[in-house]
């Protein structure tokens, strides 16, 4: 054997051979770099594993403990912790109270997932003002009788807590609710979230559903008459003071030039001039209707005049959709706060029906980094070039030179009405040049105005 010592990593040996009078060396080599890496990443895996269940036990427990229950742990710990080695018997006695307290209030937690919580809504979308109407369903679905608990239900930033009394096993609860709906907006309803705990709130568990509901609040809107909508009445489309060769409004007869279709020839005027005569037409368009909401929070005094505001764009939109006009809502978007002053957007609602308009509209704040009234008018007749009236909605923070301003974007043969929203001022209807002013204190004063205008 060589005199080479063996090592932790490699052994060396040799071996005499006496045929060939050689020697043959075998050097081993251990190699022990592969088990030292799965010792390594199990270990890390192991941690892993242990920092995430305490993780969960220590969330389990701080949503298990109340605020009362912290305290009466901490007064059983220095009660029993510093009394019995000093021998002081009133916190020896504080530390037991704690402690049968907190002992007592454990059972309370037990079958805290025996319930099987089901919420239904009777609509999904309601008139703001009004209310919706709830269904609560709780079955006991363990092994035995679940104490009395509570289920609560988050409406929005609302909270509404429904007991739920002792249930034997399979038993059911059925409860009736009603849910408000104030104000508008889109509500998030739900998820039910099943709450047990005794009766000192000491200890509580909560089991949270899936059960989600969306609730669209809808703007108020009110009626308006259909030939008030636009100033316009027209079925297959509104002419207009440009003359075409082809188009469905007749207008007059001219003589033929060339290029002419033959088709135009008016034959009878014809016959009777001796010179060919062809037909002129009035060119139509669709009736399109732009509505221009102010959205910024300095166009409006105060959030009623903005709700007023939404109210009166919903119910021109709704109107000028159920008769068959092409409606386009535009509100500002909103401006980054470095590029303020130099960039103009807007945001578009979708007006594919009724409904989709007063979607958007249960959705829509008014906020400080938007474009204003005039920006964003501009922005919608670039967008909109067939549009035959636009109306400006706003609050009473806009001036009249703002509002004229902001109707000279439209073109010069489209009727512009700007509709101030001041629940302080008087109903009234101005013209300002070429512009129709009205202002509206409340909701029917539009439906109003609007029709006598109509009329005149």
């Amino acid at each position: 054997m060589s005199g080479d010592s063996p090592s932790r990593i490699t052994r060396i040996g040799s071996t005499s051979t006496a045929t060939s009078g050689t020697s043959t060396r075998t050097r081993t080599r251990y190699d022990t770099s592969r088990q030292t890496t799965v010792i390594v990443v199990g270990g890390i895996r192991f941690w892993r594993r242990l920092n995430r269940s305490v993780g969960r036990a220590a969330a389990s427990v701080r949503g298990t403990v109340t605020p009362a229950g912290w305290l009466l742990v901490g007064a059983a710990l220095v009660g029993l912790g510093v009394g019995l080695p000093l021998g002081w018997i009133e916190f020896v006695l504080a530390g037991v109270v704690a402690a049968v307290l907190l002992l007592c209030a454990a059972p309370f937690l037990f079958s805290a997932r025996a319930y099987d919580v089901s919420l239904t809504l009777a609509r999904d979308r309601v008139v703001a003002g009004t209310e919706v109407a709830a269904h609560l369903r709780v079955e006991n679905v363990g092994s035995g009788v679940a104490l009395p608990g509570r289920v609560d239900i988050p409406i929005g930033a609302g909270l509404i807590d429904v007991p739920v009394p002792v249930l034997r096993k399979g038993g059911v609860f059925d409860e009736d609710l009603s849910v408000p709906a104030l104000r508008r907006g889109v509500l998030e309803v739900g998820p039910a979230r099943s709450v047990r705990g005794d009766p000192l709130g000491i200890l509580r568990r909560e089991v949270t559903w899936e059960d989600v509901h969306t609730l669209y609040v809808h703007p108020v809107t009110t009626s308006i008459p259909s030939t008030a909508t636009g100033f316009v009445k027209d079925l297959e489309g509104n002419p207009s003071s440009q003359v075409v060769d082809s188009d469905i409004s007749f207008h007059a007869i001219r003589e033929y030039s060339p290029g002419d279709s033959q088709r135009h020839i008016h034959w009878k005027s014809t016959a009777k001039t001796g010179t060919l005569m062809v037909r002129q037409y009035e060119e139509t368009r669709r009736s399109r209707m732009v509505i221009v909401l102010a959205s910024g929070t300095e166009e409006y005094a105060n959030d009623e005049e903005f709700e007023l505001a939404v109210s009166a764009a919903a119910s021109l939109g709704v109107r000028g959709i159920r008769d068959g006009r092409d409606v386009s809502v535009v509100v500002g978007g909103e401006v980054p706060e470095f590029a303020r002053r130099s960039v103009r957007t807007s945001r578009e609602l979708a007006t594919v029906t009724a409904r989709t308009l007063l979607d958007d509209l249960a959705g829509l704040d008014k906020t400080e980094r938007v474009s204003p009234l005039g920006d964003v008018a501009g922005l919608a007749v670039e967008g909109h070039s067939d549009v035959s009236i636009g109306f400006l909605v706003c609050g009473s923070t806009p001036t009249l030179r703002m509002l004229q301003h902001a109707a000279l974007a439209f073109p010069a043969d489209v009727g512009v009405a700007a509709l101030i929203c001041d629940p302080t001022a008087e109903p009234g209807y101005r013209t300002i040049g070429a512009t129709s002013v009205v202002t509206i204190g409340l909701l029917d004063d539009l439906r109003h105005i609007l029709a006598r205008s109509a009329k005149s």
